[in-house]
């Protein structure tokens, strides 16, 4: 069924069964193990890092590190993160799954092919099953910007009321001088256009930038197998790119998974130049900052209480 991260369904979603896969960090380059499993409703999306037997909750107040990808951290617990989440949650998110707990044996969700696609593969060989719970969304009902730098070169983003319903996308990126160049796409993000769109666009870095990144301890996993790597006017990967606008179908992948730790499906709509990780996360602060500027809303007219302590209210960090 074709419907909008937020529409789906009226009834909250989670697994069937539990499903894993191995890979490599991306940028730890250390083994990487991840099980989806079920949870019960209300719980949420949690990260549990099976080594430290510490639980993290995928939400925007709990992201601590955003350089070159999302980063959660438990609070007083510095050693207890997990890096690059951003991957499995627009997989999550896009296939309406609002409860699971995601184990990882360590610091950072394997990389796998650098996109969304294996993490689709593995919901849908689990499966997916309804609770009796009604879902919520979160309606943002004015406009709330956040921007980085001054001039016609300032990155920005901001969520603004979408009268249409669901979730809506708008961004675009410039790198001069590289075959990047300006790549702009607005799409309304469902679970098929999702699917059919973003979830196999890969990460991607300059291959100026590889040995800065590894001297500073990122992207030891990084490889052409989980990453485009250009160079100037020049696709590095053999097999060249998936899609001619592959980068920015993946900086729209990235907001997707960014936006999914507001704890609920967003009723929005996103536009944004030059976003990334930091202001993706920024603007969710931002927006739960302001009490006027959102209120939750059943996808269902249903008045069952959600009293479960998982499902708590927003808050600014």
């Amino acid at each position: 069924m074709d419907g909008s991260l937020a529409v789906q369904t009226g009834r909250r979603k989670t697994l069937k069964a539990p499903i894993g896969c191995v890979g490599v960090g991306l940028h730890s380059g250390q083994r990487a193990s991840l099980t989806l499993n079920p949870a019960p409703a209300g719980d949420g999306i949690v990260f549990r890092r099976s080594d430290l037997g510490v639980d993290i909750a995928a939400r925007f107040d709990w992201v601590g590190d955003t350089r070159l990808c999302t980063a959660l951290i438990a609070p007083g617990r510095p050693e207890a993160r997990v890096g690059t989440v951003e991957h499995v949650m627009a997989a999550l998110s896009a296939c309406g799954i609002d409860d699971a707990l995601v184990t990882v044996d360590g610091p950072e969700v394997p990389i796998m092919d650098g996109s969304a696609a294996p993490f689709i593969f593995l919901i849908d060989c689990a499966g997916t099953v309804e609770s009796l719970e009604p879902r919520r969304r979160i309606e943002v009902l004015k406009t709330v910007r956040v921007q980085a730098g001054e001039g016609p070169g300032a990155a920005w983003a901001e969520l603004s009321p979408n009268l249409t319903g669901g979730f809506e996308a708008s961004l675009g990126i410039q790198f001069d001088g590289t075959v990047i160049g300006r790549q702009a796409m607005t799409l309304r993000v469902t679970e098929n256009s999702f699917r059919a769109l973003l979830a196999d666009a890969r990460t991607f870095t300059l291959e100026q930038e590889i040995k800065q990144l590894r001297a500073v301890g990122l992207a030891r996993g990084g490889s052409l197998s989980n990453a485009v790597v250009v160079d100037g006017d020049t696709v590095l990967n053999p097999g060249g790119l998936r899609h001619p606008e592959e980068f920015v179908r993946h900086k729209l992948l990235d907001v997707v998974g960014d936006l999914a730790m507001a704890g609920a499906p967003l009723r929005a709509r996103f536009r944004g130049e030059r976003s990334g990780h930091a202001l993706n996360n920024r603007l969710l602060r931002a927006l739960f900052a302001d009490p006027t500027a959102w209120r939750w809303e059943h996808d269902e007219v249903v008045s069952l209480p959600l009293a479960r302590p998982a499902l708590r209210e927003p808050v600014a960090a």
